[in-house]
């Protein structure tokens, strides 16, 4: 059965741990009904009880177009429409292991990454991304405004890292930082499709925060790095479209 039409619907793909989890419970504390997306669905289930009342678990591989056709699918039927939704879920690597960030980055250089590694993270962090979107566009139509938001990184940033002065500038490579310039290139595509509709859409740096993504070894809280896509992701319906921020509305290079 359907909600009511007031009822305002978000969907966080990864929301099972990380930032993910945290901007999910400041929506649910803001009034929204999170759906959790995970491709675990016994952990986006914890995660949601977790939450509490408000947070519903979602299976949603973003790797697996079965999966994100289910998804869109139970919405629909469900909640016939979606206002918010916060491309989140990503991975940094598949061969870190126990290596430090600066072991690892000696070998994911132009001249040394792994083809099938620089694969696998792309399929998550662009291609995934633009299949849920596709996916979830009909349903954030049906609304009568919404917004989305893409989780990306300052490291993504091709104007900033090309700084030699930069402090990430000689760990640019071509399988976390360069997909991250890849998916604010496809943001940039949603933007300028989207920018005649009452859909914004908006991308957000979280900053170096410490999470499984990076091995616990950034800089920031969860708390700390979920503020700017939980502040843009509240931004009123007239608010801003097409920006790319930091922690607080600090525009970032593209």
């Amino acid at each position: 059965m359907k909600t009511e039409n007031n009822k305002r619907i978000a969907l966080v793909t990864g929301a099972n741990q990380g930032v993910g989890l945290q901007v999910a419970k400041e929506l649910v504390a803001h009034g929204f009904i999170v759906l959790v997306g995970s491709r675990n669905f016994k952990r986006g289930e914890d995660a949601a009880k977790e939450i509490g009342a408000g947070a519903i678990a979602l299976q949603l591989d973003v790797t697996d177009r079965v999966s994100i056709a289910d998804a869109a699918e139970r919405i629909r039927k469900e909640f016939g429409h979606l206002n918010l939704l916060i491309n989140n879920a990503a991975i940094s690597n598949t061969r870190k292991g126990s290596l430090s960030l600066q072991e690892y980055g000696k070998i994911s250089m132009a001249s040394n990454a792994s083809l099938d590694e620089i694969r696998t993270v792309w399929e998550t962090n662009v291609f995934g991304v633009l299949a849920v979107y596709q996916a979830m566009l009909p349903l954030l139509r049906e609304a009568p405004t919404a917004r989305i938001v893409n989780v990306s990184s300052a490291v993504g940033s091709l104007t900033t890292n090309a700084d030699p002065s930069y402090h990430f500038h000689a760990s640019f490579g071509p399988v976390y930082p360069a997909s991250k310039t890849a998916l604010n290139a496809i943001t940039l595509a949603m933007m300028v499709e989207l920018e005649s509709t009452n859909i914004r859409v908006n991308l957000v740096s979280p900053g170096f925060t410490k999470t499984n993504l990076n091995g616990y070894e950034g800089l920031q809280s969860i708390e700390e790095g979920s503020r700017e896509v939980v502040r843009v992701a509240l931004l009123c319906p007239d608010g801003p479209t097409g920006t790319f921020t930091r922690w607080e509305n600090d525009t970032i290079l593209w």
